[in-house]
């Protein structure tokens, strides 16, 4: 799944008679402080998401699981719009393995021997 901001549209007047009546957007994948990252993706509109808008792309046979795209020639869809995003430091997260190892390395101490 990607993360990213819709930073425009794609209009196409022709195209694959399964596609009709969809909207494309394109997405700019973010990294988890919102900035953005190289390269885009075009993707189907499953929730009329907007420009500017934060969302979760869904990629390959992922991407045609939804209604608006099932049995339809699609490779990325838009199935989330983020309203928030929580993420640990990484810090944070070095603090709690060695703490988690810790605790580990305990229990095993206390275990009589065989």
């Amino acid at each position: 799944m990607i993360l990213g901001r819709v930073v425009g549209e794609v209009w196409a007047t022709v195209k694959d008679e399964k596609l009709e009546g969809r909207k494309f957007l394109i997405v700019q994948p973010v990294d988890l402080e919102y900035r953005p990252q190289a390269g885009f993706v075009v993707a189907v509109d499953s929730l009329e998401s907007g420009i500017g808008e934060i969302v979760l792309v869904a990629q390959g046979s992922s991407a045609r699981q939804t209604a608006a795209t099932k049995d339809r020639p699609v490779d990325a869809v838009i199935m989330g719009i983020v309203d928030q995003l929580e993420a640990a430091s990484l810090e944070e997260l070095e603090r709690d393995y060695r703490r988690r190892a810790r605790d580990v390395e305990s229990r095993l101490a206390e275990q009589p021997e065989s």
